[in-house]
């Protein structure tokens, strides 16, 4: 290649770029909401931090009192996260099955994934404390973030990839899920929440028959000389 043709390489991928997020605006939405949230929390004392957390958060006590709010606002924090990690994964997970979906089913299957898993997971953490296998203070366990819509978005792309890749893919989903609760000394009811995400979203294969699998095929070949 001429190496008058090399810097124009770079000056592609921003075109490109900028569709792969206009395709995908729900997902980058979220994405920005989630940096604004994330700097602010970054503003804030830790004791502030927390408390204001917990009223945002999905525990008992919130759901009990304000279900849909903190159901929500939840979806909108990171416990003291960094942003950029989400960056990544939301671009690698959420932005392929909004294209692949369409806006309204891609968001059908984050809210059915967060909603779901987080009743179950805090229904199974109440019977805990019924019956003596956690402690009452276990009420207000801080329970905020993103995770389990992203599992149960992971889950249901195994559907949109073609065979045999998607076998691989789907083990590679439920070994990251499923083995902190099958094999996990320390398991916790958000362990809970993301295998029952992951279900969810396996759920979902009705959302996905109108759609084609995604093409593994990164770029087309060049036309034969002529």
């Amino acid at each position: 290649m001429p190496e008058s043709d090399m810097p124009a390489r770079p000056a592609h991928l921003w075109p490109r770029a900028k569709t792969y997020v206009r395709q995908a605006p729900g997902t980058y939405i979220w994405l920005a909401a989630l940096f604004v949230t994330t700097v602010a929390l970054h503003h804030m004392t830790p004791a502030f931090e927390t408390t204001f957390l917990r009223r945002r958060s999905t525990n008992l006590h919130e759901l009990s009192q304000n279900p849909v709010r903190v159901l929500v606002a939840s979806a909108f924090w990171i416990d003291g996260s960094s942003w950029w990690p989400y960056a990544a994964l939301y671009t690698l997970f959420h932005a392929p099955a909004e294209h692949r979906l369409g806006t309204p089913r891609w968001l059908a299957v984050v809210a059915a994934s967060h909603i779901l898993a987080t009743l179950i997971s805090e229904g199974a953490l109440l019977w805990a404390i019924h019956h003596g296998h956690a402690p009452t203070s276990a009420v207000n366990t801080l329970d905020v973030g993103v995770s389990y819509a992203l599992a149960g978005v992971a889950a249901v792309l195994t559907y949109l990839i073609p065979s045999p890749w998607r076998y691989a893919y789907l083990a590679a989903v439920l070994t990251v899920y499923g083995l902190p609760l099958l094999t996990g000394t320390g398991r916790t009811f958000t362990d809970l929440g993301h295998a029952t995400a992951v279900l969810i979203g396996l759920c979902c294969r009705p959302l996905t028959r109108a759609t084609a699998p995604v093409p593994l095929t990164p770029c087309r070949k060049p036309p034969p000389p002529q």
